[in-house]
């Protein structure tokens, strides 16, 4: 389904909200109807890392990223939606405890009930990598608390088949899926690699639309996951274009 990116604003007191149209749905739409490939996944989460670098920039945390919550349209622009989670932190408080997300995204900080920080939202961008990468996020289809039970006894989740992708792409999982939130890289670390790699590699350009179909689509989610209804994006999308990994 076509998705709207809002923000508001106060115009002589009043709060106006404003829609962006985004023709081409959420990302879930996408990975229910194709594969992508490598260049591709390096585009999302880059312009994702963009949107959070922003966010966290200004102490706000975002706390439900996921493929529901990231729009894209036909010029292949990548954007993060639903704020209806996010939190503001001030010099006073710099951490939230609130245990707030979705099960298969959250990091493991809010799943044991700690104190966390806007690294919460590089887990989650890690796992949205897994879930562009396999089809589905880690332990999607288990009920809400084998879920947490799950993340909190495993850590970090692992690719099936690692040898089957690049350096770099692995690499970028790791940083992201650490555990110890200390250890975790920030999105302005990851931008930073990003950009050095991107300008040692030759630009690549792909259509989504041309990409190997899914056959079987999403598998029933229940009420743990997302489950969007209708709306696939076989065809929907144009040209994404980015650095290779």
């Amino acid at each position: 389904m076509p998705g709207f990116s809002p923000f508001s604003y106060l115009v002589d007191g009043e709060l106006w909200l404003a829609m962006e149209f985004m023709d081409g749905g959420t990302l879930y739409d996408v990975l229910g109807a194709v594969y992508l490939e490598e260049g591709q996944i390096g585009a999302v989460c880059r312009e994702c890392l963009q949107g959070l670098h922003f966010l966290h920039s200004r102490r706000v945390i975002h706390r439900d990223v996921k493929s529901c919550n990231i729009l894209v349209s036909m010029d292949g622009s990548v954007k993060l939606a639903d704020f209806g989670l996010c939190a503001q932190l001030t010099p006073e408080r710099d951490k939230c405890s609130s245990s707030v997300g979705t099960p298969s995204w959250m990091a493991p900080e809010v799943v044991r009930g700690e104190a966390y920080g806007p690294k919460v939202d590089i887990w989650s961008l890690g796992i949205v990598g897994l879930e562009m990468v396999e089809g589905e996020a880690p332990y999607q289809r288990e009920p809400r608390l084998r879920v947490l039970e799950l993340i909190e006894r495993n850590g970090a989740p692992k690719l099936q088949n690692p040898r089957h992708h690049s350096a770099l792409l692995r690499d970028f999982l790791r940083c992201c899926l650490q555990t110890d939130e200390d250890r975790r890289w920030s999105a302005q670390e990851l931008l930073k690699v990003r950009k050095s790699k991107a300008a040692k590699s030759p630009a690549s350009c792909g259509r989504l639309r041309e990409g190997p179909k899914r056959t079987g689509g999403h598998v029933g989610l229940g009420e743990t996951g997302p489950g969007p209804e209708g709306g696939g994006a076989d065809g929907a999308l144009g040209p994404l274009c980015a650095s290779s990994w």
